[in-house]
This record gives C-alpha cells, sequence and structure tokens, in this order.
C-alpha cells in the first residue's frame, strides 16, 4: 500500500462526485415533501414483500419477453460489475492494485462473470438503440418524448457502452502488462489483447485511462441521474415500497366532505374542529382536489421522479389507443417537470435553498404561480379522458400511479370550479334532484315494471 498524487486527486473527485449527488438528493427530497402529508407508515412486510418481487424481482417487467430479457441482463450486469467499483474506489483511496484478490477462486468467478456481464450489456443496449431508434415501437414515440425524453434515452445507452469500453481498456492492459500474475479471470479481455501495443509504458498508460475512465464516468453518470429517467434505478425501489396497498379501484374520500355528509345523516354526529397552527389561528381550508403539484400527496410526486418513461402505460390506455389526447406517461412527466420548474433554485446562486425555501426572482416566481401543472401543462381535456380503469397503473413495472393524480385533478376542475363536463353536469343535476342519475322523478321510477305488467297481461293467453 503506498499513496501518491494519484490518491489524493481521487479522494477529491470522489468527494466532488458523492458530495454532489448528496446535494441533489436532499435536494429532490425536498421537492417530494411539498406535496400533501399521507401516512404510509405500517404494514412493512408486505411492503418489504411487494418491493422484493416488483422492484427487485422486476415481476411487472416480464408482461413483455423481449424487453424484459435485455433489461435482466443490463439489471444483473449493473448489480454485479458495480461491485468492481468497491475494488476500484479502495484501490482509488489507498494506492492498492486489485485488492480483492485475496478472496481467491472467488475472486476469479467475479471478475470472469463481470467480463461476460460486461459483453452481454453491450450486445443488450445495441438492441435497445434499435428498438429505440429503428423499429420505432408505437410507446417510443408521442408528443411527450420529442427532444429532450429522446436524447435523455440515447445519453444513457451512449453512456453505458463508453463504461464498458473503459472496463474492458482497463483489463485488457492489465492483463497484457501482468500476464498470468494477475489474480482473476478474464475471458472477454483475453480476446481483446491482440489489440493493444506490446510496450509496457503504452499498457501502463492504457490501463490508467480505462481505470480513470470507467470511476469518473461512473461519478458522472450518478450526478446525471436526477436528471434522467434513469434515476429509476434508484427510486424505483422506494416508489414501490410506498406503492399503494388497497384495492386498486378504491378511490379516497374527502376528509371534510366526509365529516359534512355524516352529519347531514345523523345530527349527532360532531363535526371535528378545523386545525389550527402552532400560534392557536386557524389554518388556510385545504383545497378540494389538485391544481398545482404541491396539492397532490408526497407519494405522487415521489411516482413522478420514479418515471422510467417506458411508455407501457399509455400503450394499454383505452384513450390514447382510441386517439384521445391522454397519455398517463405525460401526466407524470409533466408533474415531474413542473416540481422542477417550480421549487428548483439555481445551483450558482442559492444552493442550500430548495423545495419550498427556493427562491425566484419576483417575476419569476409570479410566472411560476400562475403557471400551474392544471391547464398548464395538464389539459381538462386529457384529464376527462380517462376511463378510470387502472390500466395504467396495472401495466407499470415500478408501480406508478398516474390515475391518482388524474382523479385528483378532476376532483378540483368539479368541486373548486365546477368545471365538469356538460354530461356529468346533468348527472350531477339528477342526483341532486332526483337521487338517481337519469331524468325521472322518484315517483316515476318504477312505472317500467307497471309497463311492463300491463304488457305481459295484454300477451298472456286466455284461459
Amino acid at each position: 500500500m503506498h499513496f501518491s498524487i494519484q490518491n489524493i486527486l481521487f479522494l477529491l473527485v470522489a468527494l466532488a462526485g458523492f458530495g454532489l449527488f448528496a446535494w441533489q438528493a436532499r435536494k429532490i427530497r425536498a421537492n417530494i415533501l411539498v406535496g400533501r402529508d399521507r401516512d404510509m407508515s405500517g404494514n412493512v412486510n408486505e411492503r418489504l414483500y411487494k418491493t422484493l418481487l416488483v422492484a427487485f424481482g422486476q415481476q411487472k417487467m416480464f408482461k413483455r419477453l423481449t424487453p424484459a430479457f435485455l433489461h435482466l441482463i443490463v439489471y444483473i450486469g449493473f448489480i454485479v460489475i458495480n461491485i468492481e467499483v468497491i475494488e476500484i474506489l479502495v484501490d482509488g483511496l489507498f494506492g492498492t492494485h486489485r485488492f480483492l484478490q485475496f478472496l481467491g477462486p472467488l475472486y476469479s468467478a467475479l471478475t470472469g462473470t463481470n467480463e461476460v456481464l460486461g459483453a452481454l450489456v453491450v450486445l443488450a443496449v445495441i438492441a435497445f438503440w434499435w428498438r429505440r431508434n429503428v423499429n420505432t415501437i408505437r410507446r417510443f414515440t408521442g408528443p411527450e418524448l420529442r427532444a429532450w425524453p429522446k436524447l435523455d434515452a440515447n445519453v444513457i445507452l451512449y453512456v453505458e457502452v463508453v463504461l464498458m469500453v473503459a472496463l474492458f481498456t482497463m483489463n485488457t492492459a492489465d492483463l497484457k502488462l501482468h500476464g498470468d500474475n494477475l489474480p482473476g479471470a478474464f475471458p472477454i479481455s483475453s480476446l481483446l489483447t491482440g489489440l493493444f501495443p506490446d510496450s509496457p509504458a503504452a499498457l501502463h498508460v492504457l490501463e490508467r485511462v480505462g481505470w480513470w475512465a470507467h470511476i469518473v464516468g461512473i461519478l458522472l453518470f450518478l450526478n446525471y441521474l436526477p436528471s434522467s429517467k434513469h434515476f429509476h434505478i434508484i427510486m424505483a425501489f422506494p416508489n414501490v415500497y410506498f406503492s399503494r396497498l388497497v384495492p386498486q379501484g378504491k378511490f379516497s374520500n374527502v376528509e371534510s366532505i366526509t365529516h359534512e355528509v355524516k352529519a347531514m345523516m345523523d345530527p349527532s354526529y360532531e363535526v371535528p374542529a378545523p386545525p389550527v397552527g402552532p400560534d392557536g389561528s386557524a389554518l388556510a381550508p385545504t383545497p378540494f382536489g389538485a391544481k398545482d403539484v404541491d396539492d397532490l400527496a408526497w407519494t405522487n410526486l415521489l411516482n413522478a421522479y420514479s418515471c422510467t418513461e417506458c411508455g407501457r402505460c399509455t400503450s394499454v390506455c383505452p384513450a390514447n389507443l382510441t386517439g384521445k389526447l391522454l397519455s398517463p406517461r405525460k401526466i407524470i412527466m409533466d408533474t415531474r417537470d413542473r416540481m422542477e420548474e417550480k421549487y428548483n433554485s439555481p445551483l450558482i446562486f442559492n444552493p442550500n435553498l430548495y423545495g419550498k425555501e427556493a427562491k425566484h426572482d419576483p417575476q419569476e416566481q409570479l410566472d411560476a404561480e400562475n403557471h400551474t401543472l392544471l391547464r398548464g401543462y395538464v389539459t381538462p381535456e386529457e384529464l376527462w379522458a380517462c376511463t378510470t380503469c387502472n390500466a395504467c397503473v396495472e401495466a407499470c413495472p415500478v408501480n406508478i400511479n398516474p390515475l391518482e393524480s388524474i382523479v385528483e385533478m378532476r376532483r378540483f376542475l368539479v368541486l373548486e370550479e365546477s368545471a365538469a363536463p356538460n354530461s356529468l353536469n346533468v348527472m350531477f343535476s339528477n342526483i341532486e334532484n332526483n337521487g338517481a342519475p337519469w331524468a325521472f322523478s322518484p315517483s316515476d321510477r318504477f312505472n317500467w315494471a307497471d309497463d311492463l305488467y300491463v304488457a305481459d297481461k295484454a300477451t298472456a293467453p286466455v284461459a
């Protein structure tokens, strides 16, 4: 073990990389917590089981075998290859070489598996790129996937290839430099040694270039994640853990309305006193439904940061399939975009402020307040196209629930703005006046049976 300028430089690079990611993670956590409070405690065993099955086990991915198989290769490769990152971190900090070699045969199995998985990851990424850019699968198209989302998806694929190339460059140069003295097994790199020069000095440079490119690339990729759809590789696990455990068709009730209905049905029922602030003053009433992101529950905002933009939700949406404007994927992407617009502060001006504490210049703040999620991003036409069938919820591989956000925005339109479609307004009026959705008074409700009786009597055979 020896220390050098490289170790000091690596320490600074690692601190900068992990520190910047920690800052971004705190910012995103603050953004998520601007949402309404929702108690998700309890049911730990059931939640852990669902996380193991859906997030770790990728249960929902295997409804489509081809992308599931390709994704599984990348997923396992990501987990196993990153074990080598632990070795790189130790080598970088303490000046060791192949720190995990003390594992003996296990180390050979690990490095050999890494190499095979690295090659398979490259092949899987090429297949992903072909499916996204050449094969033109319908769910990879759509107005919400133009410009940045499309570029982002391809950037991720290119970065993964670069990381694998750096890994093979490091291993191949190291193998040719040390020969049989190098611990571990390298089935892929051994096939590439003929492409590398024989000069020890050149091999040492190539090994260092591959080593630095691999670890710096991983740190850059780590800090790119929060701005990318690929953030789901981290956020999928808490999102699945905090997903709904109630039946998918069950809608939430507005607590204040529930109290009023109970009071109407039972005059002895006492409506709870409204909540008060720390100083004893009454708090502002909570609006019905959601107009902006801070009106949604924090779990809905967690959904937005967990979206993979895979389009499985939109591809099974009956409204979208029949030409309506609704795209469940767009609803989730719009929620994330609105959060970023409203609460993210520029790094260079106020790096310690985010979430509700983020400040903008007065005009920017005014524009952000007027440009809400509802109507600013999502139109009522999109919302009313939803059939509430839960197909999108069932299809999502990370248990995102677009339907909750859709229902909350529809609830705002109805209860706060009285802006329901005319067909619904007619139904509401009938329920209010007649106690049923139909335009018949309660006294006429059984007339159909009388008519049926008369018709049956008229056609009955004479004895």
